[in-house]
């Protein structure tokens, strides 16, 4: 999909308000997966909401060389099944 940083920020500009699944390195060979609703986007780093019954906090916020970095890795929901928005 993105190769630029921009062309990742514009990507994800199109899935605002959209449910979408998170997974990042969580360090040591971990992966943390975590569900939400894509809710801002800001010059560089994005907000996602997350579901409040599933976490122990709010919201969570990445920026967008995490993504070009495949450090995180998103995911749209869309009828039960996931289709991943950042592939390279």
């Amino acid at each position: 999909m993105a190769k630029t940083l921009v062309e990742i920020k514009q990507g994800l500009e199109e899935y605002l308000g959209k449910r979408i699944r998170v997974k990042a390195n969580g360090g040591r060979k971990k992966t943390i997966e975590r569900y939400g609703t894509l809710s801002e986007t800001y010059p560089s780093v994005f907000i996602v909401e997350l579901d409040q019954e599933e976490n122990a906090f709010e919201r969570v916020s990445y920026s967008y060389a995490d993504v070009l970095t495949e450090t995180v890795e998103l995911s749209l929901l869309e009828d039960g099944e996931a289709v991943t928005v950042t592939e390279q």
